[in-house]
């Protein structure tokens, strides 16, 4: 540990990244003789400035985080996969010993016909759970659903909260849902 009570270790871990924008701790602009002499309305602009640096600020260190935790992550997998070439290397001579320990009690050629009928085997039932996996694969109906949802209700001139911009006068889906597929006597 330092002097100052922080871990070096983990300031290592911050270098070379940008600044991330942040909101002053003290006024930006000191003309003003006390807080009673600011409108309403440049307390309000104001907050809403210090609002959006503090979301984009927010937004910028999740994202610098995440990509640096990639990486890292990223980094590491190389020697997976560097292992598993490995392993599919050796696996070869897992299987010509196996071919030639069963030459043992069959002619060799058999023994490895049989090795190859099982690899092939093998490759075959490993496909086929690939195959059910990947066809098992599905779109985001919630997030495409939300991302409408969000659209819809940020459309200029919309004027019902309520309404699913399905039409003039919809009353939206929970509403229909609930009387049953009907629409209530003062939306008809």
């Amino acid at each position: 540990m330092s002097s100052a009570g922080h871990d070096p270790k983990r300031h290592q871990d911050w270098e070379g990244l940008p600044p991330i924008p942040s909101i002053p701790l003290s006024e930006e602009n000191q003309t003003h003789a006390g807080p009673g002499d600011r409108s309403l309305g440049g307390l309000v602009r104001e907050a809403s400035v210090h609002l959006s640096t503090l979301i984009r600020a927010e937004v910028e260190l999740a994202r610098q985080e995440i990509s640096a935790e990639v990486r890292k992550g990223l980094r590491g997998s190389v020697f997976f996969i560097l292992a598993l070439t490995v392993l599919a290397f050796s696996s070869f001579f897992l299987f010509f010993t196996a071919a030639e320990l069963l030459s043992v009690w069959l002619p060799r050629w058999a023994g490895f016909g049989i090795v190859f009928l099982l690899m092939l085997l093998a490759a075959g039932a490993l496909a086929f759970l690939g195959f059910r996996k990947v066809r098992g694969i599905r779109k985001p109906e919630r997030t495409i659903n939300s991302v409408r949802d969000t659209a819809s209700a940020l459309r200029p001139g919309r004027n019902d909260p309520m309404d699913s911009g399905d039409g003039p006068g919809s009353t939206g889906p929970d509403v229909q849902d609930h009387l049953g597929g009907r629409r209530p006597e003062s939306v008809r």
